[in-house]
């Protein structure tokens, strides 16, 4: 399995498309922060808008994927003169469907969801994205195209909005988050993305740590094996994905470890030594650090969680 696949299967990560928005210019949109493991996700197939969140301006353009990894409350802003217009929504079948008031063409047509994700890896995983994670991908080498194909699929099945939609939507929705993923930062990307690096020496050894995690990596070893010093590798690293060598190599290994926890056997200690800890007690703290959970706990939260629902 290649290393996005493999990534969002540990993330367990469910995909739903809330609404459809046709707005019109001079419109504002406000979307409240949303439950922990909810991430919110915006894709614009046509038309210019702007994000505001985290106290930052963020222009968009067609063909434009957001995501807000913090889950914090944001908004929606078209350029227009007058009076600024507020929003409707209409329910439909498996989405509601936004648009401005008092009337006016619209200007922008925007798909809005959210993704949930797991407590541990999928909270590792998009805890280490930054907040946007805006993609071009129409500006992206391979992007275009796919996104064309991929947004003519979704307007026709959002029209439908009929008997399997929501799983249909939920499937598309999928297929960007995975698309966002492997596209490159540069050009037309904001913040550094470490699961699509342009150096491509550096994700070869991306790939690698993600695929034998307890691995024993060494800077020594790896600068070595880049023919460069070891400063040299540190800077070349952080300056490609936006951490540090020894941060990726943790989040590499407590995702797996998460993983394991919640579709394993092993023993907490054999799930330590499985991801490269050499003690139980070093996991254990690492662990409870980046989920806030102590292995224990968290595999009991799983569990209970896929425990059957009695029935009357």
């Amino acid at each position: 399995m290649d290393e996005i696949s493999q990534l969002l299967r540990m993330a367990r990560l469910e995909a739903t498309l809330d609404k459809r928005c046709l707005l019109a210019g001079s419109t504002e949109m406000d979307v409240a922060a949303g439950p922990p493991r909810d991430i919110p996700f915006h894709v614009l197939l046509e038309g210019e808008c702007d994000l505001e969140v985290a106290g930052g301006l963020h222009h968009l353009t067609a063909g434009d994927v957001v995501i807000i990894p913090s889950g914090g409350r944001h908004r929606i802003i078209t350029a227009g003169s007058g009076t600024t217009r507020s929003i409707a929504e209409r329910p439909g079948a498996t989405f509601a469907l936004t648009t401005s008031t008092a009337g006016g063409e619209p200007v922008i047509d925007l798909f809005c969801g959210h993704y949930t994700i797991g407590a541990g890896a999928g909270a590792i995983l998009f805890g280490s994205l930054p907040t946007p994670t805006h993609v071009s991908l129409f500006r992206s080498e391979d992007g275009r195209a796919e996104l064309l194909r991929l947004s003519e699929s979704m307007r026709a099945e959002a029209d439908r909005d009929g008997a399997g939609s929501a799983a249909i939507m939920s499937a598309f929705c999928t297929v960007l988050i995975a698309m966002v993923l492997r596209t490159s930062t540069a050009p037309g990307a904001h913040g550094r993305i470490w699961t699509a690096v342009a150096d491509h020496q550096l994700t070869a050894i991306i790939q690698e740590v993600l695929a034998r995690p307890g691995d024993r990596w060494t800077l020594e070893r790896l600068s070595a094996r880049m023919s460069m010093s070891r400063a040299t590798f540190i800077r070349r690293f952080q300056a490609a994905t936006g951490m540090t060598f020894g941060q990726f190599v943790t989040r590499a290994r407590l995702m797996t470890a998460a993983d394991l926890l919640a579709g394993s056997d092993l023993a907490v200690a054999g799930v330590a030594a499985e991801v490269g800890y050499r003690s139980e007690s070093a996991f254990t703290r690492a662990f409870r650090s980046e989920t806030g959970q102590t292995p224990a706990r968290f595999r009991r939260a799983h569990q209970d969680s896929l425990l059957p629902v009695a029935r009357a």
